[in-house]
């Protein structure tokens, strides 16, 4: 049975998009079974009604930077309902909590646009040219209690070239993440990595004896 994933997102909803085709495709073994978002407007919404898939807007409430307790309960009612696997964050622009924690133990994986631990946090391509990197990339990691700090589940990098800006480099790094983060989905759904507190293992995989 193909495993359901509950997409959480704030913005645009490339990386919802790169996962559901994926999906389709049947190269993840998986299926967006919800997405949410804390943004009434947002393209991933708007993606996801095009694509038929399950998904409403939840008001974050009066903070800026995470949801309020009761919007963080509606999130997790939801996404239990929706019986999801996993809890995939592409571009979810709120710190995830102690109780959603709780409830997807090991299970909340996000992506973030830098090779951590350099730049975590907002405007990681912005930061890599200002501190003048010449590589900077993508990483797939566990979500825990820190800003972008979990298990490493992949990563892949991206070159700054000579003149860039933080927009032009985000969009290459977009690119990598497009093919970056269901690669690194279907490694964790299928077992081939296994987290095991803060790092993650790859599996090796024993042939089937032939009869």
């Amino acid at each position: 049975m193909a495993a359901k994933l509950g997409i959480l997102g704030s913005g645009e909803g490339s990386n919802m998009a790169a996962i559901d085709d994926s999906c389709r495709s049947g190269v993840l073994a998986a299926e967006v079974a919800l997405v949410l978002s804390d943004v009434e407007d947002s393209g991933i919404l708007k993606l996801a009604k095009e694509r038929n898939i399950s998904h409403a807007y939840i008001a974050p409430g009066q903070y800026r930077t995470k949801l309020d307790d009761s919007a963080e309960s509606e999130f997790i009612r939801q996404l239990q309902a929706a019986a999801v696997d996993w809890v995939v964050l592409a571009g979810f622009m709120r710190i995830i909590k102690s109780n959603s924690l709780r409830a997807f133990p090991e299970r909340i994986v996000n992506i973030h646009p830098s090779l951590l631990p350099s730049f975590p946090g907002l405007g990681a391509a912005a930061q890599a040219i200002e501190f003048g990197a010449k590589v900077t990339g993508a990483t797939v990691h566990v979500v825990d209690q820190g800003i972008d700090t979990g298990a490493i589940i992949a990563q892949e990098a991206v070159r700054i070239e000579e003149g860039d800006t933080a927009q032009r480099l985000h969009e290459r790094i977009k690119a990598t993440e497009h093919r970056l983060y269901p690669q690194a989905l279907n490694d964790l759904i299928s077992g081939r990595i296994k987290i095991c507190g803060r790092t993650t293992q790859r599996q090796a995989w024993k042939r089937t004896p032939k009869s």
